[in-house]
Order: C-alpha cells, then structure tokens, then sequence
C-alpha cells in the first residue's frame, strides 16, 4: 500500500516544468511567475464517476477528460494554458487505474505546454478536481458580455457527438460499432480548442465553450451581454453519424460534453475569423445572429420558428420531469 506522498511522487511528478514554476509539487504551496503585462484567468472543475463519465470508463481517458475540460474554459477565456493542479479522491490505490490516469492526464498536458504545480490525493469515491491557469494579454480576454446586436453567431467544430456517444454507450441508440467507438471517443477524450480561442483575441466580441448543450450555454452570452438572438437549426454543423438521426437537431441544440467554442463575431471581421481558425485546421460555421430583442429564437432555413421546444441543457441541480 502506497501512502499519498509515493502516489504523488510515482505518478504526478515525472512531468517536465515551465520556467515560470519557481516551485512546483513538493512544498505546501507553488511558487509561480506571471509574465509582465499579461492577466491570469484560473478555472476549476469537478468530475465526479457516475456523475460525468460513467463508471466503466478506462482511466486514461478518465485523466485525458478531466485537464480538457479545463483546458477548454481557458479557450474560451482567449488564455493560453500554464499551470494545472489536480485533488484526486480515490476508492483505494490501484497502479493500474493511476497508470492509465496518470499517462492520459500528462499526455495532454504536455501536449499543451501545462505543467501540474501541486494537488492533493485522499481517500473517498472517485472524483477529480483539476483547477487551471492561463495568460491572457491585458485587454484581451474573450468573455460572455460582449455580443452586440448585428454580431454573426458561429461555432467551431461539430455539434451532439458526445451526446450520440453517450446514448450509444448506455443502449439506447443502435449503430456500427466504428461509428460508435469514433463518437464515444468525443465523449471520453474531447479536444479542448485552445489554438481556436487563441486565434479569437481581437476579433471575437463573446465567446463560451459548449459544455452543457449548445442552446443553454449560448443562453449564457445572451444574458450576460443583454441581447437575443436568433440561431437556424439547419445550418448547426453535424457529424456524419449525428446527421443520420432523427433527432440529429436536438443531439446538436442540448446534449453536452461537445466541448467546442461558441462566439459571436462583428460582420466585418467574419472573414478574418474564418481564416485564421481554417488555418488551424478547424472547421468554422455560422449558425445565426445577435439582435436586440432578448431570448432565443430558433429557426428553421426558411425563417420558420422551429417546431421541437427549446432544449435547457444540463444543470446539475435540474429537476427531473
């Protein structure tokens, strides 16, 4: 039996460290240098097994999903990631389950450039709590209150396949096992789009990532930048296999976990927009427009009002109905 100073020291401390951690993991507290004239965004999440993966989920994709999660908050802030540290509450100390963690979690942190500067393990059901730093120049943060009226919305990437992933994992969807495994992968192992939310300073006027359903989180930059809009559920970019269900629209307006970036954009900067997210190799669609008249109004291509009821989204204090 490992004590909770050996995990740390086998598991979490092979990471290599940026110039800027003047202390890392190892004393009761980090030591770390803020580059002049940039600002600090920190995020924080919590998943908790059963809750936000399901309990048979491999661990590395466990520790792959945990820092993107993290990773794409900051994108969404414009912030180029650091620092990560990580409390990891465990059942018991299992090497193989801490192998595969360990391994996806740094995987993807040094992908990014982060390095993990302290944390805490204790015993308990399983959850991990990852908090994240990153810079943004001063002024440049994108943030949820500045969309204006006329502002084009778009997104980047594709929308519901997390959430055909996950009906696909609990049976209740039906599809070829490829096409399963490819978007249960998005489930499991999203992209945190950090190059996208990099390429967004300067241009983009609001911006979230689209982690609780595409319709509740735009909700979000509605209300904190006091405006409407009015968003075409045919233009909604779909996969593949999310196209060929019958709900494919609801897939894409409130299923979670899609972990892409919604923005809005002034019309004259559209073009700019466009090309500096395709030469990061992102795909970059316009899905509607910020106006005046608060709420959200979804559309058909025609301008119809679109039959289904808005989607809410997932809260986690939601009522069931």
């Amino acid at each position: 039996m490992h004590s909770e100073f050996e995990l740390i020291d086998r598991w979490f401390k092979r990471m290599s460290s940026r110039a800027d951690v003047l202390l890392g993991v190892g004393d009761d507290a980090a030591l770390l240098q803020v580059p002049p004239g940039q600002q600090l965004a920190v995020t924080v999440d919590t998943l908790v097994a059963g809750v936000h993966f399901p309990h048979e989920t491999d661990a590395v994709s466990i520790g792959h999903k945990s820092l993107a999660v993290n990773l794409s908050d900051l994108a969404a802030m414009g912030a180029e990631p650091a620092w990560v540290t990580l409390a990891l509450t465990l059942p018991q100390a299992d090497e193989d389950w801490l192998a595969g963690f360990s391994h996806g979690f740094l995987e993807l942190a040094e992908a990014c450039g982060v390095s993990l500067v302290g944390g805490d393990t204790t015993r308990g059901p399983l959850s991990i709590t990852v908090q994240a730093s990153g810079f943004v120049p001063d002024g440049l943060a994108l943030r949820r209150s500045g969309a204006r009226p006329g502002d084009a919305l778009c997104v980047t990437g594709s929308l519901g396949d997390a959430g055909l992933g996950l009906a696909w994992l609990l049976g209740e969807r039906t599809l070829p096992p490829k096409v399963g495994q490819a978007v249960r992968e998005r489930l499991d192992r999203p992209a945190p789009r950090v190059a996208a939310g990099l390429a967004l300073r300067g241009l983009a006027s609001a911006a979230i990532d689209v982690s609780d359903g595409l319709a509740a989180d735009l909700r979000h930059i509605l209300q904190a930048s006091g405006v409407g809009a009015t968003v075409d559920v045919d233009a909604l970019p779909l996969s593949e296999p999310v196209r060929t269900q019958s709900d494919a629209r609801e897939l894409a307006l409130a299923s979670g976990d899609d972990y892409e970036l919604l923005f809005a954009v002034a019309p004259a900067d559209e073009q700019e927009t466009v090309a500096r997210l395709q030469a990061q190799g992102l795909r970059c669609t316009r899905i509607g427009r910020v106006e005046a008249d608060p709420g959200l109004r979804l559309t058909n291509a025609d301008g119809s009002p679109y039959a289904a009821a808005t989607p809410r989204g997932y809260d986690h204090f939601q009522e069931s109905d």
